[in-house]
Parts: structure tokens; sequence; C-alpha cells
């Protein structure tokens, strides 16, 4: 997410080589979605470089790759888990979480499914899960019997917000894309852990976006007054400006929370010339 087009050259700077990329983008924001990861396993050489560019603090949400969770349906995945696993070592404390995101096809049938992996996976890494079967968000029965399996095993429940995308019919390109795309998630807030992970899906318009995130704003508050440790993802449907939104997001939690630190200071960019 660290190479999107519309930054380069406007949030960070441009041309940059591929080992300055993410740190250009950490002088935005304090973690990232590992999307990339879902596709292909990165190389360890390709890890080393994430961590070099970062510093111990700054946390990587990585997703599963999807041999496992789409593909085999968690079973039968000993070795692309293995194979994961070992890829991400370089990062050491920067792997955040490991982000298991389920298909919606995966219902509250397969729960047991997924208690069994969970039990098997190493404790050296924190877990959260990513669901978008709409019965888990419906049916009281189907959300409790979800929520015991992943507190059972210290695992989140990641909930993707997308209320305020959907509230009204898209106005551009960019927009009527994600509309097709995105899912119709019902709203969730509840932390299972000590460190919950939200994605949330604003609009093009900035303000529209802002209003429809001020539940979260009160809801991260209250869970730093808690003690626990929450990360909030920003996403419009072009990610043109998330950096800077993302931003935005977090001054609004410091008006609340004032003994909240700031985010790092960003990189200044250059101009292009032509000389």
């Amino acid at each position: 997410m660290w190479t999107h087009k519309a930054w380069q050259g406007r949030l960070v700077a441009h041309p940059l080589p591929t080992h300055e990329r993410l740190r250009h983008y950490a002088g935005w924001c304090t973690a990232v979605e590992g999307n990339t990861t879902f596709y292909a396993t990165p190389s360890r050489e390709t890890v080393a470089s994430w961590a070099q560019q970062t510093d111990p603090d700054f946390g990587f949400v990585l997703k599963l790759p999807r041999v496992v969770t789409h593909e085999r349906h968690l079973g039968d995945v000993d070795e692309p888990l293995r194979a994961f696993l070992h890829a991400i070592e370089p990062l050491g404390p920067r792997a955040q979480a490991l982000w298991i995101q389920l298909p919606g096809s995966f219902a509250p049938a397969d729960v047991a499914t997924l208690a069994r992996f969970l039990r098997r996976l190493p404790t050296t890494h924190r877990y959260a899960v990513e669901v978008r079967h709409p019965a888990f968000f419906v049916d009281s029965r189907a959300t409790a019997l979800l929520a015991r399996t992943l507190a059972a095993t210290s695992t989140e429940w990641i909930p993707f917000d997308t209320t305020t995308f959907f509230a009204r019919p898209p106005t551009s390109d960019a927009e009527r894309d994600a509309w097709t795309k995105k899912p119709r998630m019902p709203l969730r807030s509840e932390a299972l852990t000590d460190r919950p992970i939200v994605r949330y899906l604003g609009c093009d318009d900035p303000d529209r976006t802002s209003a429809g995130w001020q539940r979260w704003v009160a809801t991260v508050a209250d869970w730093l007054h808690e003690g626990r440790s929450p990360t909030l993802f920003v996403h419009t449907p072009d990610n043109a400006d998330a950096p800077v939104l993302a931003r935005r997001f977090h001054d609004d939690v410091r008006a609340r929370v004032p003994a909240l630190a700031p985010l790092p200071e960003p990189p200044s960019v250059q101009p292009l010339t032509l000389f």
C-alpha cells in the first residue's frame, strides 16, 4: 500500500528507490495493512527490507495468504503457513498481528474449523479475524459463538465498517467501482483483546468521511482510557488521501485523549522540476 501511485510526488517523494518507499510512508502513519501478502508470500529478503525501513514500534497487520484462507479453507495448510511465518520472521515485533480474512462463504457452521486452526497456530504472534458472512452480525447465537471461539485463543475480531460509504449512492467512478466490490457490513464495535483493530471505509468527500468516523473516535478514546492499544485504518474508494485522513482521525482522538502521542512529522516532498 505504501507504493500507492496517487501519493507519489504529493505525499511521498518521487521517484524513490524501492528500499525507501516504506520509510517515507512510515513518516505519515505508524502502521500499515499488508494486503499484498494475501496474493503471494514475500521473500525473506523483501521482508528484511521492510524491517530496515521502519522502527521496531511500527506495526504491520499482515494478511494470511489466500491459499490458506480461501483455497484450502484453513485445512491442510501446514506447508504454506510455515513458509509464510518463515518469510515474515525478519519483522520481529513489527508483525503487530496476522490478519485472517475469511471469505463471505465462511459461515457459522464453519466456526469449528476455525477453532481447530487457531489452536494450532504458534503463540509467537497475535491473530485477528475478519468475517463477512452476515449471520455473524445479525444472528446473536452466531455472534456469540464466534466471539467465544476467538476469545479462547486471544484472537481479535476485525470490524470492517462500510456503513458511511453505503449510506449514499456513489457519485464518482472510484465510488461506483467500490460500490460493486466492497462488502456491506453491519456495524460492530466490540473489542475482544487489548489490541483492537478496525478497518473503516469512507467516501470521496473528506467531511462525510470524518463525520462517519466520529463514533470510532469515541470508541477508540474509550479503549485508550481502558488501557487498550487500538489501531484503525482509514480507507476511501481511491485511497488518494488516506494518510492525510488517518492523521486527521488521530488528531480527533488526541482532542479527547491529550496524552496520546503525536504521529511522526511527515517527510517534506519537494515539487517536481524540469531540471
